[in-house]
């Protein structure tokens, strides 16, 4: 069976590590197809090209791509779908907002946050906030998959691919770039760090969430925040882990004035070491914890950012 696997390309660059954790879920399927759509995306392609498992790379640089627009990436791999059983991409913003439109343009189902592969047709999934497993099997002659890299190891670099060039497909002209709005951060990006230190509403403001944060620097940490806390205001929207936000699963996960309600649970419970700090010892982030500190956070963490130097 063939795979088409479309590449997390920022700008120019490939996102390594979802790539290279989608390839491990996708070559459990077949032959693994590569496609890095974006503009001057010839580095891309050939960094993907060096994944274990990965066939064939195809890189369509294109200005239409540049900036991830999804309709335009959409009508590219519905143009390049004959060729494949499966298309498959890691489950990030960019990807949820592209593959409803290519299962749509194929009247086929999408399949959300596989966490495992079955067979070629049978996938799990969590439901329920994570507290249930769902298997779902699909009768469709195409399968539209996103991967939840959190549950899958990043595919290693000893591959030698080979990279084609393709043209662009015709751009349908639904949406327009008009300006892309980053913060620039010296931190790693929350989705693929070691270490994560997250806030709740107990942080009390955005001034005291400078605590988090000095504290992740020192670690030299990703910044997350609970749902309370983002819509306190006490922390922005992309810092959010959870079922509503991003779903990490660092080496080491601290939780810092996190009640731990199954929604915030979702997003970080598979986290290598979960080490929670909070003043209410009946809190539920105690029972998914590996280590546990019944103390005030405005104690506890200042006294741990100066223990670590």
């Amino acid at each position: 069976m063939a795979v088409l696997l479309l590449a997390e390309v920022n700008g120019a660059d490939l996102a390594v590590d979802a790539t290279a954790k989608a390839v491990t879920a996708a070559k459990a399927l077949g032959d693994v197809t590569v496609l890095c759509a974006s503009a001057g995306c010839g580095g891309a392609a050939e960094a993907a090209a060096k994944l274990d498992g990965v066939a064939k790379v195809l890189c369509a640089d294109d200005a239409a791509y540049g900036n991830g627009l999804a309709e335009p990436v959409a009508d590219l791999i519905v143009s390049l779908a004959g060729d494949y059983e499966h298309i498959v991409a890691a489950a990030t913003n960019g990807a949820k907002n592209i593959l409803p439109r290519v299962a749509a343009l194929l009247d086929v189902m999408v399949i959300t946050d596989i966490t495992a592969v079955v067979d070629g047709s049978t996938f799990e999934r969590p439901i329920y906030a994570g507290n249930a497993i769902q298997t779902v099997q699909s009768t469709d002659a195409k399968k539209v998959l996103s991967v939840r890299t959190a549950n899958f190891d990043a595919a290693g670099e000893g591959g030698s691919a080979s990279v084609e060039s393709i043209a662009a497909a015709g751009n349908p002209g639904l949406s327009e770039w008009v300006e892309d709005k980053v913060a620039a951060s010296d931190r790693p990006e929350l989705t693929s760090a070691g270490i994560v230190v997250s806030g709740g509403r107990g942080v009390g403001s955005e001034a005291d969430f400078a605590l988090i944060e000095t504290l992740a620097d020192k670690l030299g940490a990703a910044v997350g925040a609970s749902r309370a806390a983002v819509d306190s205001g006490y922390a922005p929207n992309d810092w959010q882990v959870g079922q509503t936000g991003k779903v990490v699963a660092p080496d080491l996960y601290i939780a810092a004035g996190i009640s731990g309600a199954i929604q915030h649970l979702a997003g970080m419970k598979d986290s290598k070491i979960i080490v929670a700090i909070n003043k209410d010892e009946e809190a539920p982030i105690f029972q998914v914890a590996d280590f546990g500190l019944v103390a005030d956070l405005f104690d506890a963490v200042p006294e741990l950012t100066e223990k670590l130097g």
